[in-house]
């Protein structure tokens, strides 16, 4: 069922933009037979341009975990009470963002800052290629704004952490392949009985693309040895995985950046002007309110590309004063 969901709204979209083409079309025939239709086909054209996007979005969305729900994880950094409100602003747009797209969210884990905003939280987001696309958010996030909590009114600088793991599926399926085994059979040693220390009962497999060893000689009979050995092997490939997923959560929280001035991704300024701009890609957006109410997809889709070809969505010329 989720694989026809997926494709129907694959075919949807496909639609959508034949549908709009041949609007323009006709738009543009009526334009030559003197009709004045020019803000009709700007916004015909818009509309084809934001659906050409998310098109584009769905075929950069190819890695191993981009499909898979996300969990998002938020931290204020310096700048206390500040920084805490920012924390809780960026909560409000990942929710807001799912929202929009008809994701499910819960929030699994949300401690209160100390007067106003939040000291971490954490929520689950389930949909399509959800991770694929939060992946673009994972980074330090700066905020310059008039302090709501400074009686002077004075500008201040915020900044606070995202990050996106990839929900994965607990149930991992253990697939042993023959010729990935080693099998040797031996007599078994010690206590057990003539018939256990006179015959090949004793088993010991050696898996080998890992080089798990395991072995059993318990049993009087060697298919018994087999089944306790086998049930050992597949305990131990699973931990080796979870192992493996350990490790590689590890090193993305390794490569997480202090939480502070100079390592943002992106800059949101209320104040003196308003103006989001990306740091990687070079976009600026001057919809600022948009944005913070969830519309993030500019933004995601303008990573994804960057990620994928090295272009960037700016010339850079737009800088952001400290």
């Amino acid at each position: 069922m989720q694989d026809r969901k997926r494709l129907e709204e694959a075919i949807q979209k496909a639609r959508d933009v034949s549908s709009a083409t041949s609007d323009l079309d006709t738009l543009f025939e009526l334009a030559r037979e003197g009709e004045n239709v020019n803000g009709d086909i700007e916004r015909e054209i818009k509309t084809l341009e934001d659906q050409l996007e998310q098109l584009e979005t769905g075929m950069l969305l190819s890695g191993e975990n981009d499909a898979r729900d996300a969990i998002v994880t938020i931290h204020p950094g310096a700048g206390g009470t500040e920084s805490q409100d920012w924390a809780e602003m960026l909560l409000r747009l990942y929710l807001r963002w799912a929202e929009r797209h008809g994701f499910t969210s819960v929030i699994t884990d949300r401690l209160e800052g100390e007067g106003a905003g939040i000291k971490s939280a954490t929520v689950e987001i389930n949909g399509e290629n959800v991770y694929g696309q939060l992946v673009s958010e994972v980074g330090v996030h700066r905020l310059v704004r008039i302090s709501p909590f400074d009686a002077n009114a004075r500008r201040h600088t915020s900044f606070a952490s995202v990050f996106v793991y990839p929900q994965i599926d607990e149930d991992i399926k253990i697939d042993i392949k023959p010729d990935d085994l080693k099998i040797d059979v031996f007599r078994a040693s010690g206590a057990g009985g003539q018939h256990v220390n006179r015959t090949e009962s004793a088993v010991r497999f050696t898996h080998l693309p890992t080089g798990l060893v395991v072995q059993c000689q318990n049993e009087r009979s060697q298919h018994k040895n087999r089944a306790s050995a086998m049930k050992q092997l597949r305990a131990k490939l699973w931990e080796f995985e979870m192992e493996k997923k350990r490790a590689a959560d590890q090193k993305l929280e390794d490569s997480k950046l202090e939480i502070n001035f100079g390592s943002q991704i992106r800059s949101y300024v209320l104040a003196p002007y308003r103006l989001i701009k990306d740091h990687r890609t070079k976009l600026s957006i001057g919809d600022v309110d948009r944005v913070l109410d969830g519309d993030l997809d500019q933004l995601i889709h303008a990573f994804l590309v960057w990620r994928k070809t090295g272009k960037i969505a700016g010339d850079g010329k737009e800088d952001i004063p400290d």
